[in-house]
């Protein structure tokens, strides 16, 4: 793969930081690539370069960040719930200005869905019905429930602003889904 040259990633950042920040302070569809071009301080082609449009580079953000929690699971897969619970808060609070606009943001229901959705198919792995607490359950169910409840308290979490540590937020989260998985 080749090397992406530093003033294009530069570029690229300042644009996807724009956004993110722009819209904390409006909603999204009233946000528009003159916006986007003045806020990361970039030509407006510049922008049509690397995106479509402001959809596409939505798209790409969410994208990446699902991809990179996906990556973050594959490494985390031999660690117990809190450990791995751990290292997941700790990737919220390093991009919680993207976690909390995306999560508390009402144009963008898409990411929730779709971190939903991702969470569903991490958990799905770990569910195991055959156990004894399990028993008389509904796979579906329980995976559904946990990660509902999964997404609920991490945006519980981002919305008050990260009020306890992420260490602590994993322990407690990593012991409840200990119980239930």
């Amino acid at each position: 793969m080749p090397k992406l040259d530093r003033r294009i990633a530069k570029s690229q950042e300042a644009i996807k930081r724009a956004l993110i920040e722009l819209m904390t302070e409006k909603s999204f569809d009233s946000i528009t690539i003159q916006d986007l071009s003045d806020r990361a301080n970039v030509n407006r082609g510049t922008i049509y370069l690397h995106y479509q449009d402001k959809f596409d580079l939505l798209d790409k953000i969410m994208e990446e960040h699902i991809n990179n929690m996906s990556i973050f699971c594959e490494s985390a897969s031999e660690m117990n719930y809190i450990e791995s619970t751990v290292h997941c808060m700790e990737y919220f609070e390093k991009n919680f200005l993207f976690f909390s606009t995306m999560l508390a943001s009402e144009g963008a229901s898409y990411f929730r869905s779709r971190f939903l959705q991702f969470n569903i198919e991490e958990f799905r792995k770990d569910v195991d019905i055959t156990k004894e607490k399990n028993a008389g359950q509904i796979e579906d169910v329980i995976v559904e429930f946990i990660a509902n409840a999964y997404v609920g308290v991490v945006e519980y979490w981002l919305k008050n602003k990260m009020p306890y540590p992420p260490r602590v937020m994993a322990e407690k989260v990593g012991e409840l889904l200990e119980r239930i998985i």
